[in-house]
């Protein structure tokens, strides 16, 4: 895999929009949070009066009115995230390099929410055919990604992976190939997922009983690019990808080998990075809090590390669950911790992920401040 150079990121998430906002959380040691009230949000009925969305987001105040008017929530986190990475990144897009731009975006199922409207109304129309065809362009999972190229104006390849929990591990993988074999220059990579009742009451139907975790979204986009064109274009150096590793364990979470299936996933992306265990300072993981739903996970890292100094951040307990929004966001969490800490530059993170039906993966990353000098 060609190493990544990550030299921008927009996010949002229930917290706000920024590692600004992301950093407030990550500075408090706090229990697992419950969200915000989202009663007002919908009309439809929700499973929790709370949920990890940004209720007072206003997407036309921030994107402006022209070409909103038929944007479902999910193509508008990324039309910000995507703005917001471009910007933090300083890369200015003209004609000279957007056909050298790509757009790679992760998900679970798209927008189940606009899927089930469309659907809805093909049967409640008099006709079916009076359903607004301007709608339609939602329905598609690669809605999102395509609309962040139309409105930048990128021409590089365009894709989404849907690989739930994983996808944004599978995002960078993408992204490394498409770079390695010359068909970008950059890659506008992460993942989207938004909150509707819809993903509410799908996150509610499928977490364990008893479990705190409720849904969330976010959308976690970020510059990626050679070393070599990062510094060449005096584009600072946030962190460095080097190595993604995924995997299948048989069986899934019912097999009881997942834990142990995940530890050598990790050890392989530790090898193929040459880094030891001892030379991690920070693992992210997608832990919740709950002993029992993070067995899994926690199992592995313990494995590896045994009782080694590693800092861990449990992002779904801050953020709820955010599906395969939630690699992006355990990256960003990464560079808040760097981003105005000179003292950590060099220091490696682990970012760890699982899905219930067997899939595993872990990313190895070096991070830098933006108050350092290094570039790529």
């Amino acid at each position: 895999m060609t190493s990544l150079a990550v030299t921008g990121c927009g996010i949002l998430c229930s917290v706000g929009i920024g590692l600004d906002a992301l950093a407030g959380v990550l500075a408090r040691d706090c229990e697992a949070n419950p969200g915000p009230d989202v009663g007002d949000l919908y009309t439809d009925a929700l499973p929790s009066p709370t949920g990890h969305a940004l209720v007072d987001l206003n997407f036309r105040q921030l994107l402006g009115r022209k070409g909103t008017a038929f944007l479902d929530r999910r193509s508008g986190l990324a039309l910000i995230a995507c703005g917001r990475a471009l910007e933090d990144s300083g890369l200015r897009v003209d004609d000279g390099n957007r056909h050298r731009i790509g757009v790679t975006l992760g998900t679970t199922w798209g927008s189940l929410k606009s899927m089930s409207d469309y659907t809805k109304e093909s049967l409640l129309e008099e006709r079916p055919y009076l359903v607004n065809p301007a709608l339609f362009p939602n329905t598609v999972m690669n809605c999102a990604a395509g609309q962040a190229a139309i409105w930048y104006g990128l021409k590089g390849p365009n894709a989404t992976i849907a690989g739930g929990q994983l996808a944004f591990l599978s995002v960078l993988v993408y992204a490394a190939n498409a770079l390695r074999c010359g068909y970008a220059d950059i890659i506008l990579a992460g993942a989207v997922e938004e909150f509707t009742p819809h993903t509410a009451w799908a996150t509610h139907q499928t977490q364990p009983d008893k479990s705190p975790l409720t849904a969330g979204e976010g959308a976690a986009i970020f510059v990626v690019e050679r070393s070599d064109g990062a510094k060449s274009a005096d584009r600072h150096l946030d962190a460095e990808v080097m190595s993604v590793v995924t995997g299948f364990s048989p069986g899934g979470e019912q097999s009881g080998g997942m834990s142990s299936a995940l530890a050598d996933c990790i050890r392989r992306a530790l090898a193929k990075a040459n880094v030891k265990p001892d030379g991690v300072s920070f693992v992210a993981t997608c832990e919740t809090g709950d002993e029992d739903q993070d067995r899994i996970e926690a199992g592995a890292v313990t494995a590896v590390f045994g009782s080694a100094d590693v800092e861990r951040v449990l992002v779904k307990k801050i953020l709820g669950e955010c599906n395969a929004a939630t690699g992006g966001l355990q990256l960003a969490t990464l560079l808040v911790l760097h981003r105005d800490d000179p003292s950590r530059d060099g220091h490696i993170s682990l970012i760890t992920g699982w899905t219930r039906d067997g899939g595993i993966g872990a990313a190895v990353l070096r991070g830098w401040s933006r108050v350092s000098s290094h570039h790529g």
